[in-house]
């Protein structure tokens, strides 16, 4: 085991720099992986050689996939990351004496959240990826591969109308973004082309985070190569003045998109803080994007392991209903078990005790979140109820996990299982992997070992041929228990447009707040009576979906005014980083 523990606590940097890692070699015969199916990046971390994989086990049954989603979230954070982390570790302990193998597949952490206000997503405490520092900034380059590509692709389109406009593409009608991996605000609208002929055409464009682009997206629905190329080729840059569809195939640049991305499409090797085998890749948001991990680690990880252990970004009307309506939908994965991690603390302000809003010192909520309140976790039970039944609508299990704090009561505890066994839950059991790891997840690991077991059959809320409108309608009265859809005069006119041009099979990626079940985020609890209004859609036809946007959204964010990034810095004399969690 890499790490110690020792108690109190640490922080997790600290538990992360005093871990004696495995060597990635040894991580990868334990995964199952041959010494020829890895390209090594450095000691500790190693990309796998996909192709080769999924050709040697080809014949190979799946394992069992297991997500873990969320109740609606709050500012505080439910733990999701820790809890799948040491679910994992848990299902190893168990699992790895009998010759089972158990793999962990999660994002690749974004440095706009690292830099600003979540942190980073490399879980915590005792439940943690390895090497930890590494993971959270530049890791193996595969963001920055992916926002060369999605900048090039921009850089192509400006080239395009300066000389000559061959393609006729409308400037007032481009749709392909510049990106960056930060946050900053002040990029969300910009003006390029400023200065005179020389520096190109004058038109108002935006930057939106990478992760967020839908080269990221496409990357982490790719099933390899020969579908990247296919992917990055119909992407949908821009329309001409006539209103028809100008690709990145037209701009003759998906082929050196490609090049830039061959290496960024295999997945990353780690460790946890116990050593088990983890896949790191893909890193899309879950309320502007798909928020799950690459579709290419978990196809890896499914032959390999027999359990693996993913997780869905958010709530589960959010990264859950994603996996489900776009990466299975696209892939014909399967998922066997999902778990909705829930705290007391979060429970109590979806049943009013507080409202915490992003930016606010804990503080000015610390008495309401400490103390014993049952009632106000009973109401909020209703919200935790709601997303217990967004999972069973799939067909799929669902097993909650109370991830404990020190301050919950046994009193609240037994009434969050009481409430969630009521609701439908297929199993409830308290988490403590922050402070314990895996040991702290063996009672959660046995509840998900007996959910899977129970029949079960994965089921999609729509099929591919209805109209676009009967989808989006379907998402928002079935899942966030909406009365209908408003649509916006705009959204109107692209979704004729793209019925006209024959993407109408494509699925739905709402891209709406996480921190509601409604498209308000200071609508707490299970919002009720309201219509989901759609402002816009946009199509991403290289991914597969469109996303109508709902709400106020971003799709670059901005950073608050003491920023995560104001406490790291680096030991001179030891060379060590300081304050990165």
């Amino acid at each position: 085991m890499p790490v110690k523990k020792r108690y109190p606590v640490p922080s997790d940097l600290e538990i992360a720099q005093e871990a004696e890692l495995r060597p990635i070699t040894e991580v990868a015969k334990d995964a199952g992986i041959l010494d020829e199916e890895i390209e090594l990046y450095g000691s500790y971390i190693a990309k796998i050689d996909y192709a080769k994989v999924l050709e040697r086990l080809k014949d190979k049954q799946n394992g069992k996939l297991i997500t873990v989603t969320a109740i609606t979230p709050t500012p505080l954070g439910e733990g999701k990351t820790v809890t799948a982390f040491g679910l994992g570790q848990a299902l190893y302990q168990m699992m790895h004496p009998k010759g089972i193998k158990v793999i962990n597949t999660f994002r690749e952490p974004s440095k706009g959240p690292t830099f600003g206000i979540k942190g980073g997503a490399t879980g915590g405490g005792y439940s943690q990826a390895l090497p930890m520092e590494n993971i959270n900034l530049h890791f193996t380059g595969d963001i920055h591969a992916v926002e060369t590509a999605h900048n090039l692709c921009a850089a192509a389109i400006d080239a395009s109308i300066l000389h000559k406009n061959k393609l006729n593409l409308d400037p007032l009608n481009i749709t392909w973004t510049y990106c960056q991996d930060l946050n900053s605000r002040a990029l969300r609208e910009v003006i390029v082309g400023l200065g005179g002929r020389r520096n190109g055409y004058p038109r108002v464009t935006n930057f939106d985070i990478t992760v967020a682009t839908e080269t990221a997206a496409i990357l982490a629905l790719t099933t390899g190569l020969k579908d990247l190329r296919e992917r990055l080729g119909r992407a949908v840059v821009g329309y001409t003045y006539d209103k028809k569809p100008v690709t990145c195939e037209d701009l003759k640049v998906a082929g050196a998109m490609t090049v830039l991305l061959k290496d960024a499409i295999k997945p990353n090797l780690v460790q946890s803080t116990e050593g088990h085998p983890m896949i790191c890749h893909g890193f899309p948001f879950a309320n502007v994007a798909h928020g799950n991990n690459s579709v290419m680690a978990n196809m890896v990880a499914l032959k390999l392991a027999d359990y693996v252990v993913t997780e869905s970004g958010f709530g589960a009307d959010c990264g859950f209903v994603k996996l489900i309506d776009v990466a299975c939908r696209q892939s014909g994965m399967k998922v066997d078990c999902a778990v909705i991690v829930a705290s007391i603390r979060a429970l109590k302000e979806h049943g009013g005790a507080y409202h915490l809003r992003p930016g606010m010192p804990y503080s000015a909520v610390k008495e309401a979140v400490e103390t014993e309140n049952l009632p106000a976790v009973e109401k909020g039970c209703e919200n935790l109820a709601r997303n217990i039944q967004i999972v069973k609508m799939y067909g799929i299990p669902a097993v909650v996990a109370i991830n404990r704090f020190t301050t919950d009561t046994d009193r609240e505890i037994e009434l969050v299982k009481k409430k969630a066994l009521e609701a439908g839950a297929d199993g409830v059991a308290v988490s403590e992997a922050w402070a314990k790891g895996g040991e702290g997840a063996l009672e959660l690991a046995e509840k998900v070992i007996e959910a899977i077991k129970k029949p079960h059959e994965m089921k999609f809320l729509f099929p591919d041929d209805i109209s676009i409108k009967e989808k989006i309608e379907t998402i928002a009265t079935k899942v966030y228990l909406a009365d209908g859809v408003e649509y916006s005069s705009e959204a109107n006119q692209k979704i004729k447009l793209y019925t006209d041009l024959g993407f109408s099979k494509m699925t739905i990626n709402v891209a709406k707040t996480h921190l509601s079940l409604s498209h308000n985020p200071n609508w707490k609890g299970v919002p009720r009576g309201y219509k989901l209004p759609v402002r816009d859609i946009r199509a991403s036809v290289g991914a597969g979906f469109f996303y109508p946007i709902c709400g106020s959204m971003q799709t670059m964010p901005g950073l608050p005014s003491r920023p995560a990034f104001v406490d790291v810095d680096i030991d001179p004399e030891t060379g060590k980083t300081k304050g990165l969690f």
